[in-house]
């Protein structure tokens, strides 16, 4: 399945806010890889905009359990 544009778009979106609301909580991303037991490398590849990593739907809840934010508040 090919991803256009507005895949990206979202992705972005989810990026940006992973790293505002880490920023909010006063976490590094070694620190919030740390709670949600992944790499401190996979955490940054998330909140890079120039990797354009996907990731999925299982890690992006237990980014928002760890950082007590909502899933909607992601895609805001």
């Amino acid at each position: 399945m090919e991803q256009t544009k507005n895949d990206y778009n979202i992705y972005d979106t989810i990026r940006r806010n992973i790293k505002k609301y880490r920023k909010e909580k006063g976490l590094t991303s070694a620190q919030l890889a740390e709670m949600v037991g992944l790499s401190h490398d996979f955490i940054r590849q998330i909140e890079s905009e120039k990797t354009r990593y996907n990731f999925s739907v299982e890690t992006l809840y237990k980014i928002s359990v760890a950082l007590d934010v909502s899933l909607d508040k992601f895609v805001e």
